[in-house]
Parts: structure tokens; sequence; C-alpha cells
């Protein structure tokens, strides 16, 4: 284990609190988090996967347990629009072996497994990262710090990666993911869709993915994302990444939700995306890109600073905390911190690109270049799917992979 070392952590969120519980366990000395959001990350509501696999692995090294709280999923159902038929027809199942959370109550458990020794300040914005030949320096509102190695676990727009690998940008993909959530007791006729199942209501041009996730508080909500292009006539530019929060979106974006909902969704499924009200509902433009490397001299990136594919490889977060967990494992198992940050990269930047193909491979199939879903069944279903998941990856990698 590496004794001693200050480290900084740039973003607070379930990447960078993952991270700097790495840092601390990998023998720094002293750990610094800069998040620049001042609210309460755990009021953030909306779901996320995780592959039961890779859950066991996270929870062996130590970054998950079962008092998150959790609801346990075991299938995936495809449904076509079918005349008036409640649910649609269902075209087939699929086997989902998949953990959902709330991203809220996720983070709020990880945050309070960062060590009260860290220095966790909220509301702080790295304004620039200068590499120095003695260390890294970050200056924010309140001056500038000297730092032995600096962790990018600052998102999509991260100034660590900027500083690493200026040369990397996300690349738009062309189509948008509109996201709600809203409480399960507001859904009509639950019976009609158990609470195992993950529905994959498949149109020509896209998809919309729908499961309940835990509230935090015992209670559940209704998670879902719908995929597909954006009106052309859109006066929205999509070059510079970013996304559009709950009361800024469009009204184009508005119609063209509620005309796939009226339109290319069963009723069942149309009436739960209607259900939404604009407050719980916002639009994220899909972005993807890797970096070259995941550690650069003293810099090293975690989560979606070092790694965005699409959302349609059920991997995001589970690779985050694989970021995690990757580089505590470097940082026991090497003598120095460049043999560490050496045996980091050398791992992980490889999944990176792993999974930003498998993401680009799942977009063309479910939204860019769509099957005649109305001519698939379950045999052709899952050739289909067999072929377009390729690597098996789904879900993420195996963390010793």
């Amino acid at each position: 284990m590496l004794r001693g070392g200050r480290v900084a952590v740039v973003g607070g969120s379930i990447a960078g609190c993952a991270a700097a519980l790495a840092a601390h366990r990998g023998g720094a000395a002293d750990v610094t988090v800069f998040e620049r959001a001042s609210g309460h990350l755990a009021d953030r509501g909306v779901g996320l996967a995780m592959h039961n696999d890779r859950y066991a692995e996270l929870e062996a090294a130590g970054y998950v347990d079962a008092t998150m709280p959790w609801l346990q999923l075991g299938r995936r159902c495809w449904y076509v629009k079918d005349g008036s038929a409640p649910l649609g027809r269902r075209i087939g199942v699929l086997p989902f072996p998949f953990r959902t959370y709330n991203w809220g109550p996720l983070w709020h458990e990880l945050r309070g497994r960062v060590p009260e020794s860290a220095d966790f300040r909220s509301g702080t914005t790295v304004s620039a990262v200068e590499v120095t030949p003695d260390g890294v320096e970050l200056a924010t509102g309140s001056g500038s710090e000297r730092f032995d190695v600096v962790i990018g676990a600052d998102g999509y727009r991260s100034a660590v990666r900027t500083a690493a690998c200026p040369e990397v940008r996300p690349r738009y993909a062309g189509y948008l993911a509109w996201r709600g959530a809203f409480a399960a007791d507001r859904l009509m006729a639950p019976e009609l869709w158990p609470d195992e199942d993950c529905v994959y209501a498949v149109f020509p041009g896209g998809h919309v993915i729908i499961y309940r996730i835990p509230d935090g508080r015992g209670g559940l909500r209704v998670n879902w994302v719908l995929y597909t292009a954006p009106p052309p006539d859109l006066d929205l530019r999509f070059d510079n990444p970013t996304s559009l929060p709950p009361g800024t979106l469009a009204a184009t974006l508005h119609i063209r939700l509620a005309h796939i909902a009226d339109t290319q969704l069963a009723p069942y499924w149309g009436q739960l995306v209607r259900t939404t009200t604009a407050d719980e509902l916002f639009v994220q433009p899909m972005y993807d890109f890797t970096a070259p490397h995941y550690a650069t001299g003293r810099l090293v990136l975690a989560g979606d600073a070092a790694t965005v594919a699409r959302p349609h490889t059920g991997g995001g977060a589970v690779k985050a905390l694989q970021d995690a967990t990757a580089l505590e494992a470097c940082l026991t198992s090497t003598p120095d911190w460049e043999a560490a940050l050496h045996a980091y990269d050398s791992g992980r930047a490889a999944t990176g690109r792993s999974m930003v193909e498998l993401g680009r491979r799942l977009g063309i199939g479910l939204v860019e270049r769509t099957p005649d879903w109305s001519a698939m069944d379950q045999s052709g279903l899952e050739k289909w799917w067999q072929q377009a998941d390729g690597s098996g990856a789904f879900g993420g990698r195996r963390l010793n992979s």
C-alpha cells in the first residue's frame, strides 16, 4: 500500500465519492473532494440498473452492499404497439438479472462511506488544472492548491480531462434521451405490469425503457428513458455537451414526446410517459467518447470524465464504481504512484473503449437503424440481440477483464 501523498478528487457525485474512498483505502494521507454543486445531490431521483454479477464484484470489493435501497428485476419484456391492446403485443422476453437503484439514495450511501478525514468541499468549482514539476495546481475561487495526484471524476465536461487530453471531445450521436420518473402510486393499473419486469417498448426509430426503482423511503418510483431523434426543425445546437433540465425544454421537444407517446407506444406505455409532469422531465442529448489514457502523469480519470458510453450498455454507473475499485487495487499492490497509475491506465482504458463501441452498436440497432419490430418473434429477438450485444458486455464487463 502507498503511504502518504495529497490527493484531490474533482467531482463529488457517485464516481467522485467512490474515487475518494479508493484514494483513502489506497494509502493517501490527505484527500480533498471538490464538488461544484452546492445543493443536496441526494435529491436527484433518476434510476440506474446494475447487473447482478457486477454487483457481486463490487460488493466483494466493499463499494456497495445490500443496505443500499434496491429492487431486483428478472426479465426484459419487449412490446410493439398493436392496435388498442393496452400493453401492445409482446414479441419476446429476455433475461434481465439487474438490480435497480435511485441515483440520489445511492449517492447518499456512497457519500456516507467517504471517510470523515476527507475534506469534502461543496459549492467549489475548479477553474484551472496545471501540471507542475512537483505535482498539480488546482485553482478555485478561493485560490490555488498543490496536490500530488488529481483524480478527475467531474463528468463529461471534465476540467481534468481537458488538461490531460485536450484533443478529446464528446461526439453528438444524433439523437436524444427523454427521461422521467414519478411516484409509483400515480401509475394506472399497476397490476398489468409486474414489479420484476423491465419493459422495452420499441417503435421505428427508437424505444423507451421502463422500470421501477426504490424511492429511498420504502416506496417505489417509475423510471423511464425514451430514445429517438429530435424534430428536424428543432432550433437547438448539440455540438456543445449539455443537458436540458426540467423547465427548460423547448415546446417542440414536448410536442415530439407527446406525439410518440400517442402514436408509437401502446396505450398503457404512452399514458405512463404522459403521466410525467413537466418538472419531472428532462432531456439528454446522446454523446460518447473515451480518453486514450486513464492516467497521464499525475492526472487520473474516472467515471464519465474518462469515458461516456451511450446508456444502452446498461453499465454507466457500474463502470464508475469499477474504476474506483481498480484504482484502489493498483494503489495497494504497487510500490509508488507512477507504477500504480500506469497499472490503472493499462487496465481501464481498454474497458472504456469496448463500452463505447458497444454503446454505438446498440444505438444503431435500437435507434438509428431499427429492425422491423412488428415482424419479430421470440426466436428472432434472441438472434437480433445476440448480434447487437456482440461481446456480451451488456451490463458492464467483468471487473478483472
